[in-house]
């Protein structure tokens, strides 16, 4: 087997001394075109052309000698490293990294990059990265053939964002693009590229010298808690706003990083925020104009993404991106039926009647969800006299999508 695999990253500058020394000794080369084609690879040396990673992982584990795959920028941040290491190949690997395309590219943009989110785009997972790009207002987008700077600018409908498109970094053809999200799809742009996804409102500047703690976005900002009092929002909310409840609505959908939410009769927006405090990307409905103002301005005290969609449902849902998990505020059943034809993996909806709650639960179950109800009551006692201040009552049904398995 490969007595050795050494990993070379690559950003344009000059190899390193221990990088042209570990190229000098190699019996096999695997990498890029442009990998190959360096003056610094042995003539003498068997080439792979990288393309996938696994495939040639076992042709290095069959090689005797030494062995060098050279990758662009650094190979251990989301590079072949992690796919080298695996225990099927029994490789023990030397890393010798670059500088990574995305550290470059925010380097050509003179921006600061502790505070992005980073993800991956292939055309399986383009979806749940453009869900971020929604929720954040700075993310790094390491793009593939087919998810690209075009395919994240369509998909990015209704959001409004600034790209900053950088192609081929550290070679004689890069180029640094700055466009509107709306506009990128009118151009073609070059393979690899990395693009800097950044807008929307700035969250509530913090305390101290404007240092973070932590890379990406903070979890810790804004008040503890899954679920705020009223008053935390303005005074009264609707009888589907209840703090207990929207805790339990919550607990049930658990929306996260990479999810789309639609939060359908929205009302003060409590419900919307809190699901985007969680990272996760909202789309906020609502027939009345006032709900819609109310919710952005909610949003934006506390800092967080979301888009809000004015009109009726079911039909103002038919144009809006396939969700993740749906909260069905308001509309009954024939809402409930809507979303569930759209198949999200969960939906929570309420209902002040068993009737009500049965209508929606037969209907979830005919369109293939496991499905469970609740009957939530809470009393406010004040404190000091222990009386009661106020009561709610509400049916909370929950439904999650059954998978069937394929034949065998």
């Amino acid at each position: 087997m490969a007595d050795r695999v050494t990993v070379i990253g690559w950003d344009g500058s000059p190899l390193t001394a221990a990088a042209r020394s570990a190229l000098g000794a190699a019996t096999l080369v695997a990498g890029a075109a442009h990998h190959l084609a360096l003056p610094e690879v042995p003539p003498t040396a068997e080439r792979i052309r990288l393309g996938s990673v696994a495939l040639a992982a076992r042709r290095l584990a069959a090689h005797r000698g030494t062995t060098v795959v050279l990758a662009d920028g650094d190979p251990g941040f989301f590079g072949v490293v992690r796919t080298l290491r695996a225990p099927e190949f029994g490789l023990e690997v030397e890393v010798v990294p670059a500088v990574s395309s995305v550290a470059a590219a925010f380097a050509r943009a003179g921006m600061p990059w502790d505070d992005a989110h980073v993800v991956v785009a292939h055309p399986r997972t383009l979806r749940r990265a453009v869900n971020v790009c929604r929720a954040h207002t700075k993310v790094a987008v390491l793009t593939s053939p087919g998810a690209g700077p075009a395919e994240l600018g369509l998909l990015m409908e209704g959001v409004h964002r600034t790209f900053v498109i950088c192609e081929e970094l550290g070679t004689t053809r890069e180029r640094v693009t700055v466009v509107t999200s709306d506009k990128a799809a009118d151009h073609t742009w070059r393979d690899p590229n990395v693009v800097i996804v950044a807008g929307g409102s700035a969250p509530p500047a913090t305390a101290g010298d404007g240092t973070g703690w932590i890379a990406g976005r903070d979890p810790a900002t804004g008040p503890r808690g899954w679920s705020l009092p009223a008053a935390s929002y303005g005074g009264e909310l609707g009888e589907g706003e209840t703090d207990l409840l929207r805790t339990a609505q919550l607990v049930r959908l658990g929306p996260r990083l990479g999810d789309l939410v639609w939060d359908i009769g929205c009302g003060s927006g409590a419900f919307a925020t809190e699901a985007a405090r969680g990272g996760a990307a909202v789309i906020a409905v609502d027939r009345d104009r006032d709900a819609c103002a109310r919710t952005e301005a909610t949003a934006r005290h506390f800092g967080v993404q979301l888009q809000t969609v004015h009109g009726d449902a079911p039909h103002v849902l038919e144009n809006l991106p396939e969700p993740d998990v749906v909260r069905v505020g308001g509309g009954g059943a024939a809402v409930v039926s809507a979303v569930a034809d759209r198949r999200p993996q969960r939906i929570v909806a309420h209902a002040a009647t068993r009737d009500a709650a049965e209508l929606v639960g037969r209907d979830l179950t005919e369109h293939g969800y496991r499905v469970e109800c609740a009957l939530l009551q809470s009393v406010g006692l004040d404190t000091r006299a222990w009386t009661e201040t106020e009561r709610s009552v509400a049916f909370l049904l929950s439904g999650e999508i059954v998978r069937r398995e394929a034949p065998r």
